[in-house]
């Protein structure tokens, strides 16, 4: 394993790691791509969500599936605003930036805030005092852990967040410049306007489908997505490592389709320009360079709370 003495140093070798005839090739976007993949994943909400909202009053055994399948297409689609932010999911930036908003807006995301904060965590991964996804602690014991899955610390943060975007409270946000603030802080109002419109209709039309249409959905859905999120970088290497400080789980094909391939992480993480679509054949150019690959979120998710209450 390679030892690296600085972040730059460390930059520097990961991009050794294949051969720049083959990077070229990995590195071609596609709108044909991204579309048919958002089109699936926008289809398997449509259809479980319809038979959530149908179901729910009608036969229980149809509706529980349908929601448990509904809330997790709509937290996954935190993984299309996560390709779009690094504009790798369409060759079409400005379809980037579109299907970033609306995938933030259904995940409950700002795109806008989101792609400051996220270039930040590449360029400081695992960096104590830098990235900005170290300031939320890992779970140290099965109470955190516990808490963690529930998605509440996260419902919280989301919460305070967008209030805290929306009134220009972004002063402890480094990664943010003057102009970047404002943008933030517009983008945020915007999509907190839309959520109030949404609000007011649900209530105008007598039925709360706010709340059985997104706000449930996404809480049951939440659970899930915090058990895969925990795995990207948890037990990994607290340094400037790239090929230790980032974690690649081998899941099972549907979640991985709904991830966005984002279960490669570690291949994401050491060339972020690859887009989804070629992150497999990515994964088996770089395999094996990885520290950690592991065999399911199941494993991962042993792993960490086998280490509760030990000392790194």
């Amino acid at each position: 394993m390679p030892s690296y003495t600085s972040l730059e140093d460390s930059v520097l070798n990961a991009q050794r790691l294949l051969l720049p005839e083959i990077l070229k090739g990995l590195n071609q976007r596609s709108d044909r791509a991204g579309l048919f993949h958002l089109v699936g994943h926008l289809g398997m909400m449509g259809v479980s969500g319809t038979l959530w909202l149908t179901q729910m009053s009608e036969n229980w055994a149809i509706a529980l599936p349908a929601l448990f399948i509904y809330g997790i297409t709509l937290a996954t689609m935190f993984a299309p605003l996560h390709e779009c932010v690094h504009r790798t999911a369409f060759a079409s930036d400005r379809l980037n930036a579109a299907v970033a908003w609306f995938a933030g807006l259904l995940s409950f995301y700002n795109s806008t805030f989101y792609r400051r904060y996220h270039k930040w965590h590449h360029r400081y991964t695992q960096i104590p005092g830098k990235d900005p996804e170290l300031d939320d602690p890992k779970p140290q014991t099965w109470g955190e852990y516990l808490r963690e899955l529930s998605g509440l610390p996260w419902w919280i943060g989301k919460l305070r967040g967008h209030f805290r975007a929306a009134t220009g409270q972004l002063e402890d946000c480094p990664f943010l410049s003057d102009a970047a603030r404002a943008e933030v802080v517009r983008s945020t109002r915007w999509q907190l306007a839309v959520y109030g419109g949404a609000i007011a209709l649900s209530l105008i039309s007598g039925f709360p489908w706010f709340l059985w249409g997104w706000i449930v959905p996404l809480a049951v859905g939440q659970p899930v997505l915090r058990f895969i999120l925990l795995a990207e970088h948890g037990g990994c290497t607290e340094d400037n490592n790239p090929l230790t400080n980032t974690r690649t789980t081998l899941t099972l094909a549907p979640l991985r389709f709904l991830m966005w391939n984002m279960p490669f992480h570690a291949e994401h993480h050491l060339y972020p320009s690859i887009p989804f679509h070629t992150l497999p054949a990515a994964h088996q150019e770089l395999r094996p360079y990885l520290a950690y690959l592991d065999q399911g979120y199941i494993r991962v998710n042993r792993q960490l709370v086998a280490g509760f209450g030990t000392t790194k």
